[in-house]
């Protein structure tokens, strides 16, 4: 542990005092697991105040997308904050949400015209879920209330965001408070049978989504999907091809299709959004994480003209949605949000890129030989490996050894966020991150690695 005397600690025994950490068990914050108290960052790099740095392979739960500190967004959020903060966006408006919203529609599939905003991503998934459900009450199908949802997925922590995700380790205790979902198996290619691509699994496992929405069709609302990762629930990856598969089933079906791409969007599968690669285009888009470059809360749920008419009628008909957040629109978020869009366009992010996640995949790849990584996978700038009791069976540790905790260790002795989702070691870096940083980064993650399966 650090010395008392040093900053870091005199910092993190304050913080300790008083602060309750999100996704954490603070008991282990008086012994193995150090509180890190961050002074400044700039770039990929973390500083803490005792003069360490760390590079941020997770980019701060995957939200930075162009660096801490970077400049463009600075400027931009400075400039606003001369103008105007914040103003309540029922009934007035102002420029930079009026700019933001024409940008998103410019560079998201097409049909998308409409933006609703709120300030986080489990925020978003509640506006469209409630969205969905409201619109077919307007349209005067009110037996469609029910929602399917793929194994494995997360979509957030709120209790509706909550109920359509399947990670148990989220969900279970709250079970009971939960409205009810139908869950059919997820496509994750770490399942594949020997032999069998990634696009003949996912084919193979949409007979189940099929078959759901063809029994049930008459009750569902939505499916609701996060575009070819399922981040929270491992970094588990599946091909577009289902994708394809479900927008066309959701036609017959008269079901709208919700993509979630709070953590898949703005680049991190290698297109702006990862239903690109499909080829299609979602009723709902859900957005958050990378849209304020990393700097501010805010999201957004794009969607059509078709289901916008929906609410649109005479007040005394009482069709309008009801929903609503404090800080909806907030003037500084949509700054952020607009510069970071603009670094995309200026500096043909996208392309540059394809060069830096060909090369963290070939980093990656150098992992696959270890005796204890199941699986190593990749889609654009995300790569993960899984480690494995028993590589050939794919057998994991039990999850109580807690072996990707030691590679979270070792990564802060050596200098890196690493921040295992269990036992699955990911990276999902800024995108001004440079080869030699990957290097660094996948190296570390390979000494934490060795030292967490060498007992």
């Amino acid at each position: 542990m650090t010395p008392a005397s040093t900053a870091n600690a005199r910092y993190a025994a304050r913080d300790l005092a008083h602060v309750w950490h999100p996704c954490t068990q603070m008991k282990d914050h008086e012994g193995q697991v150090p509180m890190i108290p961050i002074r400044s960052g700039q770039g990929v790099w973390l500083e803490d105040f005792d003069g360490r740095r760390y590079l941020d392979a997770v980019s701060s739960w995957w939200v930075n997308l162009f660096g801490h500190a970077n400049p463009r967004i600075n400027a931009a959020v400075r400039a606003q904050l001369e103008r105007l903060e914040h103003v309540i966006l029922a009934g007035f408006t102002h420029e930079a949400v009026i700019d933001l919203s024409e940008e998103l529609v410019a560079v998201a599939p097409g049909g998308l015209t409409r933006c609703f905003y709120a300030d986080n991503g489990s925020a978003a998934v509640e506006v469209a879920v409630k969205m969905s459900f409201h619109y077919w009450r307007n349209r005067g199908r009110t037996d469609k209330r029910r929602f399917v949802t793929l194994a494995n997925s997360y979509h957030g922590e709120t209790l509706g965001a909550l109920a359509v995700g399947n990670v148990e380790l989220y969900k279970s205790v709250y079970r009971p408070l939960l409205m009810d979902v139908i869950t059919v198996p997820s496509p994750d290619c770490f399942l594949c049978e020997p032999g069998e691509s990634w696009a003949d699994h996912s084919r193979r496992l949409f007979a189940s989504l099929e078959q759901a929405l063809a029994r049930h069709a008459r009750e569902v609302a939505a499916v609701i999907v996060e575009p070819l990762v399922q981040c929270a629930g491992g970094m588990r990856m599946y091909d577009p091809v289902y994708l394809e598969m479900l927008r066309a089933a959701c036609d017959r079906h008269e079901v709208h299709l919700i993509a979630d791409e709070i953590a898949v969007g703005f680049g991190r599968t290698g297109t702006m959004f990862a239903c690109e690669q499909a080829g299609i285009r979602p009723d709902m888009l859900c957005l958050s994480k990378g849209l304020t470059g990393g700097y501010l809360p805010l999201s957004v749920v794009m969607t059509t003209e078709p289901i916008y008419a929906a609410f649109y009628d005479e007040y005394t008909r009482l069709n309008a949605f009801l929903h609503s957040h404090s800080y909806t629109g907030n003037a500084l978020a949509c700054a952020a949000a607009r510069a970071t869009l603009g670094i995309f366009r200026e500096d043909r992010v996208i392309e540059r890129n394809r060069a830096l996640a060909a090369h963290l995949a070939a980093r990656v790849r150098e992992l696959a030989d270890h005796p204890h990584i199941a699986d190593v996978r990749q889609c654009g700038m995300i790569a993960a490996v899984e480690l494995a009791r028993d590589k050939a069976s794919r057998t994991p540790y039990p999850w109580q050894e807690r072996r990707g905790l030691a590679v979270y260790r070792h990564g802060l002795e050596r200098g890196a966020l690493l921040r295992p989702i269990g036992d699955v070691i990911y990276f999902m870096p800024p995108y001004v991150i440079t080869p030699g940083e990957i290097d660094f980064m996948v190296e570390v993650a390979r000494e934490g690695i060795d030292r967490a399966t060498s007992a």
